[in-house]
C-alpha cells in the first residue's frame, strides 16, 4: 500500500497502525518527544505496514504518531494553535475549539464513539487517573499542563464527552492587555495604583473570560521584592515575577482518600510568609480561608471567583460560605473589612475584556442588607454603538484610596475604551 500523499499518512487507521506496531514492540520502544530514534522507528514500523513515504510525509507521520503516543491525537494541532484556550467534543465525535472568540465548530472531528473513549481513557492514564465504568468521569491535569475533564455513557447518553482547557502559552502583561483592547487604556495606571497601594481584589467573571488572564497580568506589576505565594487546584497562573511559590490542590485517588484541598493549602500558605495571597479559583471552603487572610495583615492579596456580574460577587460568595455553615453576616463583615476592589470580566463583541470595577460598601442593617458591590467604573456600548467607559456610584469611594495622578484623569466621568 502506497501512501505517499499527505492525506494517506493522516489517515487515522494508517497512524493507528503504526502506533499498534510501535507498542507492541514491532518496532522497539519509542524515545521521548524529538528523540531522532523515534523517527527510525516510526520509519521501521511504516514499511512494515507497506508504506512508501519520503522524508515530508514520514514527518507528519512521526508527529501524528507522537500524539497518539504521548498527546492528544488528532486534536494536537488544535491543543498547540495559537490561542487555543478550550477543546471540546461531545458525543459522537464533533469538536468546538475556542481561541479567543468564543466557541466555533472546528474543521477537525474524531470518528466516533470508539475514538472519543480511548482517547479520554488514555489521556486520563497519562494523567495517573482512572476512567472506567466504574469511575466514570475525571477532572485532572495532563503534563503539559492542559485540564482534562471527561465524562462515560451512560452519565452522558450521546457518548463520551471530553474537554480540553489549554493553559496559556503566552504570558499578557498588562500593558498588552491594554494595547488589544481588553483593558481601556484610561484604566492601566489605576489599576497599577490598585496593585501598587495594596489594594486587595477579587477578579469575577463566567467561564472563558479572561479572569486568570487578568489577574497574571496584575500579578506581574507587584512589586519584584515581595514574595507571591499562590494556591490553585490546577496551577494555570504563570505571573512574569521573579519570586514565586505555587501549591496545587491534589485529588483523591480511585478511594476518594489522599485529598487536599485549597482551603487546606490556604492555611499552610499562611504559614510561609506570603507577603502576598493568591487563591486561582474559589470554589468552596477557601474563600473563608483567603477571607480571614485578607483580614490578618495580608494586603494586596487576590483571588478569582465564577459570578455573572461584580453585583452578584457578595452572593457568590455568601453561597460558598454557606456550603461550610458560615453565617452572611460574618461573611459581610469580612468581605468589608478585607476586599477593596471588584475587577469584572466579560466578553465584548467576543472577545475577553474588562468590563467592570466595583467597589464594597455596607448596604445597613435591616433584612436583605449587608455588603454589596457598587459600580465604579462601567465599560458598556456608547450610543454610537461604539465601546465607551463611565464612573458609576462606588467611584468616589475607590477614588480616594488611591493618587489624584491617577484618578484626576478619569474624574471628568466618562471616555472612550
Amino acid at each position: 500500500m502506497s501512501a505517499g500523499t499527505a492525506a494517506a499518512v493522516l489517515d487515522p487507521g494508517v497512524v493507528a497502525r503504526v502506533r499498534d506496531r510501535l507498542l507492541a514492540g514491532a518496532a522497539g520502544p519509542t524515545g521521548p518527544g524529538g528523540d531522532p530514534a523515534l523517527t527510525e522507528r516510526v520509519a521501521v514500523a511504516a514499511r512494515a505496514e507497506g508504506l512508501v513515504l519520503g522524508a515530508p510525509g514520514l514527518l507528519r507521520l512521526v508527529d501524528a504518531v507522537r500524539a497518539e503516543l504521548t498527546g492528544c491525537g488528532r486534536l494536537q494541532p488544535l491543543v498547540e494553535a495559537p490561542g487555543t484556550t478550550d477543546v471540546l467534543v461531545n458525543g459522537g465525535g464533533r469538536v468546538w475549539v475556542d481561541d479567543g472568540g468564543g466557541l466555533r465548530a472546528a474543521a477537525t472531528a474524531l470518528s466516533g464513539e470508539e475514538e472519543v473513549r480511548e482517547l479520554a481513557v488514555r489521556l486520563a492514564a497519562t494523567a495517573g487517573r482512572r476512567l472506567d465504568d466504574a469511575s466514570p468521569w475525571v477532572d485532572a491535569r495532563l503534563p503539559d499542563g492542559t485540564r482534562l475533564h471527561a465524562v462515560l455513557p451512560p452519565l452522558t447518553p450521546e457518548g463520551t464527552h471530553l474537554s480540553l482547557r489549554v493553559p496559556a502559552r503566552r504570558r499578557w502583561s498588562l500593558t498588552q492587555l491594554e494595547a488589544a483592547g481588553s483593558v481601556p487604556a484610561a484604566w492601566g495606571p489605576l489599576l497599577r495604583a490598585v496593585v501598587a497601594g495594596r489594594l486587595s481584589y477579587l477578579v469575577s467573571g463566567g467561564t472563558g473570560t479572561g479572569k486568570t488572564t487578568l489577574l497574571q497580568a496584575l500579578l506581574g506589576e507587584v512589586d519584584g521584592r515581595e514574595r507571591l505565594v499562590l494556591v490553585e487546584d490546577a496551577g494555570e497562573l504563570r505571573p512574569d515575577h521573579p519570586h514565586v511559590v505555587r501549591l496545587e490542590a491534589r485529588h483523591g485517588n480511585v478511594e476518594g482518600r489522599g485529598a487536599v484541598g485549597l482551603d487546606v493549602l490556604v492555611r499552610q500558605a499562611l504559614r510561609m510568609r506570603p507577603d502576598r495571597l493568591v487563591v486561582g479559583e474559589c470554589r468552596g471552603a477557601e474563600v473563608l480561608e483567603l477571607l480571614a487572610a485578607l483580614n490578618t495583615g495580608h494586603a494586596g492579596s487576590a483571588g478569582t471567583l465564577h459570578a455573572n456580574s461584580a453585583a452578584d460577587v457578595v452572593a457568590r460568595v455568601h453561597a460558598l460560605a454557606a456550603a461550610v455553615g458560615a453565617p452572611a453576616a460574618a461573611v459581610d463583615a469580612q468581605l468589608l473589612a478585607g476586599v477593596d476592589v471588584v475587577l469584572h470580566t466579560g466578553r465584548a463583541g467576543g472577545a475577553r475584556a474588562l468590563l467592570e470595577v466595583a467597589v464594597l460598601e455596607d448596604a445597613g442593617t435591616g433584612a436583605g442588607r449587608g455588603a454589596r458591590a457598587v459600580p465604579a467604573l462601567t465599560r458598556r456600548p456608547d450610543e454610537d454603538g461604539g465601546d465607551a467607559w463611565r464612573t458609576g456610584p462606588g467611584w468616589p469611594r475607590l477614588a480616594a484610596r488611591l493618587p489624584a495622578a491617577v484618578t484626576g484623569p478619569l474624574a471628568a466621568g466618562r471616555g472612550r475604551a
